[in-house]
């Protein structure tokens, strides 16, 4: 199955979408990776989805991507004896680590982690944001806030913290859990989510150990301002909006996601937008014309992949809203600013062969108007040096390894498919201009170019470039 586009799409799997046939019917429509929600998804029906995804997967000959999503710690206030109580602003309102009834003076919060960690000045976010307390003193076990935007304040509302760095991990029990169940799954990535710190990210790789990609989800503050060095340690980002905008004002959360989409890009790690991108078609047939310009910007900055979470998962159109996005990004890649600004971003190369050779194709391919570029790679490297060039050429990953091939279907422009090890430097190029001749992207005649790493089966050796001829019978020719 050849995509009309470069950038990928992932949709959310859920009520609406958990049978096999309309997980076809997505994967036809243009969803290239696959989300799991583990917030709301036993180990049952974690199983359960990927046996029907793999199975689509042989349907359509096609590597495609599993993305379990960790739920992350759920901090939340306790219970309230008379009902849901009226804040007003410039009241104290307290938090306690003992166990009492709340009311309109305070309330339990069973996290006492979050006692440890305030201080003076810190911002305590209820209900996504509809109430806002300042701390004014915090004892450790005790907490006086001052309420600054008042409301109604209820049972086990959630608690964000925009300006506290919790001791704690991100992983909680049930994470540490669901990411096993996942690994034994053996799905393709694991999502952690409200990542604070790059320890965060080392927790989790101790755990993988290379089974899986780790996508870091930046949706807090703290993450912002840590990015490079959680980056580092990740596969992946996520630009998960709709808790940044919860935490930050949400004038801030464009110019944060293309600050993410560039920084990613530059660094040659895939990233994800995502949340609320075509939300109203959880209940319409049509999105907005603001959320089409939406996803246009994602894909415009360069973006790997865009991704649907309720649309998918529970609305009423879920094929649609798939559709949707990709005609969106066919015609945004067909739009004459389009590589304009692509270009305008490119990254030097760094200074290694792989990253040299990885330009240079690019280069050359765009130079001679060849019909793609045809990397080998076992590590997914070279795959995604090549897509770090955004080149105009057609990019063909083709590796050993099906796994990696699944992975690296978050990756734009790669069109990954699997195949044996090449046996040598003759055989490499042969099966190079076959394949490119059997999935429709080369005529007999045109030109391919060639990456790879020589010995063969070298990880990130990216180190020869080779121009062939697809013959007549889709062979190399002269």
């Amino acid at each position: 199955m050849k995509r009309n586009r470069k950038v990928k799409i992932l949709a959310t799997l859920g009520p609406s979408s958990s049978d096999q046939m309309t997980i076809g019917r997505l994967h036809k429509a243009g969803a290239d990776v696959f989300r799991i929600n583990m917030s709301h998804t036993s180990h049952d029906k974690l199983r359960d989805l990927v046996t029907k995804i793999r199975a689509v997967e042989v349907e359509h000959g096609r590597p495609i991507g599993i993305l379990a999503d960790l739920q992350g710690p759920k901090l939340r206030v306790g219970t309230f004896a008379n009902g849901p109580q009226v804040l007003e602003i410039g009241q104290r309102f307290e938090f306690h680590a003992d166990k009492i009834d709340g009311d309109a003076s305070g309330v339990h919060l069973p996290h006492p982690e979050i006692l440890e960690a305030l201080q003076p000045g810190h911002r305590l976010l209820i209900d996504d944001g509809k109430l806002r307390m300042r701390v004014l003193t915090c004892d450790g076990r005790n907490a006086v806030t001052e309420v600054e935007v008042g409301g109604k304040i209820s049972d086990r509302k959630g608690v964000s913290l925009p300006d506290t760095i919790l001791t704690t991990g991100a992983m909680t029990d049930k994470d540490h859990a669901d990411l096993l169940a996942a690994l034994d799954a053996e799905v393709d990535w694991i999502a952690l989510s409200f990542v604070q710190r790059a320890e965060d990210v080392a927790e989790v790789r101790k755990i993988v150990r290379g089974k899986a990609g780790i996508m870091s989800k930046i949706e807090k503050p703290q993450a912002v301002d840590r990015l490079e060095e959680i980056m580092e340690l990740s596969d992946s980002l996520m630009v998960a909006r709709g808790d940044l905008g919860v935490e930050m004002p949400l004038e801030q959360v464009p110019g944060i996601q293309k600050r993410i989409t560039r920084a990613a890009r530059k660094a040659g790690k895939p990233v994800v937008v995502a949340t609320q991108m075509l939300e109203s078609m959880i209940q319409s047939p049509v999105p907005t014309r603001a959320e089409v310009s939406d996803v246009a910007t994602a894909v415009f900055e360069g973006a790997d992949a865009v991704m649907l979470s309720a649309e998918s998962a529970a609305g009423a159109y879920p094929i649609e809203a798939v559709a949707t996005m990709s005609r969106v990004a066919e015609e945004v890649e067909r739009n004459e600013y389009y590589l304009s600004i692509l270009n305008a971003q490119r990254p030097d190369p760094q200074q290694t062969g792989a990253d040299v050779i990885s330009s240079a194709a690019r280069q050359i391919a765009e130079t001679l108007g060849l019909a793609a570029i045809v990397c080998f790679t076992s590590s997914g490297a070279t795959g995604i040096r090549a897509s770090r060039e955004r080149p105009t050429t057609p990019v063909i990953a083709l590796s050993p390894n099906r796994a990696m091939a699944r992975r690296l279907a978050v990756v734009w422009g790669l069109h990954c498919v699997v195949s044996d090890d090449a046996r040598n430097l003759d055989d490499l190029v042969d099966r190079s201009c076959r394949i490119a001749y059997e999935e429709g992207f080369g005529r007999p005649g045109q030109r391919v170019i060639v990456t790879a790493g020589v010995p063969f089966g070298t990880p990130g050796a990216t180190n020869l470039l080779r121009i062939a001829f697809i013959g007549a019978d889709g062979l190399s020719g002269i």
